[in-house]
């Protein structure tokens, strides 16, 4: 079955429904986790139009959240008695679903899952889906889990 499940996450309510998924079924299968945080370009963009930092300071502000939301995470995994390490990507040049596609199939993974907004119409074409883009170009199969209505 599953013995490598890569978890993007991003700090969402989203994300952690997929964790909370690939925690439930690491257990069921003895599966480790590999969780992922990608530093792209469209969200260091939104950030430094919405704070009035420098883009050095800005850029050293999300590794620090990153690294901080990676190491939360993991603590969550190992809590549930489950193996994990974590991956801390910038990626300025690229989109995260190309950084979880490479990790995918660099570090073997059996499984991707991931939290989904399951954005339609216009909110999608505007925000665009990295869990459509990790969809379409997975080699692995790629668990979606969309969250409830009113959770972001």
């Amino acid at each position: 079955m599953y013995e490598r499940i890569l978890v993007p996450i991003d700090g969402s309510a989203t994300s952690q429904i997929g964790l909370n998924e690939a925690i439930r079924l690491a257990k069921l299968t003895g599966a480790r986790i590999r969780l992922i945080h990608v530093i792209d370009e469209l969200s260091f963009a939104l950030t430094t139009d919405a704070y009035s930092y420098r883009a050095g300071e800005l850029l050293d502000l999300m590794r620090r959240n990153g690294a901080k939301m990676l190491e939360t995470a993991q603590g969550t995994v190992r809590d549930a008695g489950i193996e994990a390490d974590t991956a801390l990507y910038e990626n300025l040049d690229r989109t995260v679903q190309q950084r979880v596609l490479d990790e995918a199939a660099a570090w073997k993974a059996d499984l991707i899952v991931i939290g989904t907004h399951g954005r339609r119409g216009a909110r999608r074409l505007l925000l665009g889906s990295s869990a459509e883009g990790i969809l379409r170009g997975a080699s692995v199969p790629v668990l979606l889990l969309r969250a409830p209505e009113g959770v972001s």
